[in-house]
């Protein structure tokens, strides 16, 4: 475009199709998925996982595909997988970081957590290390207050995080090294869990029977509620020894 001169842009071209075995595969998922829903269209959430977990990302190829098979039309689909931030819509790490920076583990260090890892891994928001491996964003919530500063890889929580414990875990992921969430199931890549999303057992030997529920903190607050007087301290304070400490 030249000084002066308006660009109207070119119309864009049609998305390209899967090829032809992998249309298959992910038509036979997506076949599975509908049959849960009444209404076909209730699909759609898992689907966009489903095509998430094929390519790392919602692409235009990705929502075209639920959009055939849902009978929707592209914008439909568009308007859906842009409004929940679960989707992303560019190619992404292995490992999606995310850090809580909504007020309680801004407060507890959550943001000083975002700032050093920004600068540790040389990435901004929503940007992916050069290797593919981590990609970082910030998160509003986490839903995890009673463990502050959170941070949570491909999902699973990482609790009471400090900068120097966050920086330890990156580097321990592009590395390749084993990762162990505070709580829940084993970790796994974003496509794995992205394939687990859309409603697929996790075939990893014991990884269902590790998700486990809410943690010894979370709880606390139901058994004082009933009544119940906590025998010990759930959370320690930092730097503190946690042995016996409270009892």
């Amino acid at each position: 475009m030249t000084d002066g001169q308006i660009s109207l842009g070119m119309p864009q071209l049609p998305a390209p199709e899967y090829p032809a075995d992998v249309r298959a595969r992910l038509e036979a998922d997506a076949r599975a998925i509908i049959a849960r829903y009444p209404d076909s269209r209730s699909a759609l959430l898992p689907m966009l996982h489903l095509v998430q977990s094929e390519e790392g990302h919602v692409t235009r190829t990705g929502m075209q595909f639920c959009a055939d098979l849902l009978g929707l039309t592209t914008a439909e689909v568009t308007a859906v997988a842009t409004f929940y931030t679960m989707y992303r819509r560019k190619p992404s790490g292995d490992y999606q970081v995310g850090v809580c920076t909504n007020t309680l583990c801004a407060v507890m260090g959550g943001d000083a957590i975002f700032e050093e890892l920004k600068e540790h891994l040389g990435v901004g928001n929503d940007e992916t290390t050069p290797d593919g491996k981590v990609t970082l964003e910030h998160i509003e919530c986490n839903a995890a207050c009673d463990f502050a500063p959170v941070v949570m890889v491909n999902w699973e929580f990482f609790d009471n995080q400090t900068p120097e414990s966050a920086k330890r875990l990156v580097d321990d992921l592009i590395a390749g090294r084993p990762v162990s969430p505070t709580r829940g199931a084993p970790l796994c890549t974003f496509k794995e869990t992205a394939r687990i999303l859309a409603g697929f057992p996790d075939e990893r030997e014991g990884a269902v029977e590790a998700s486990g529920g809410a943690g010894p903190a979370s709880l606390v607050g139901l058994r004082l509620a009933k009544g119940e007087t906590p025998h010990h301290k759930i959370v320690h304070p930092r730097g503190a020894s946690a042995s016996g400490e409270g009892e």
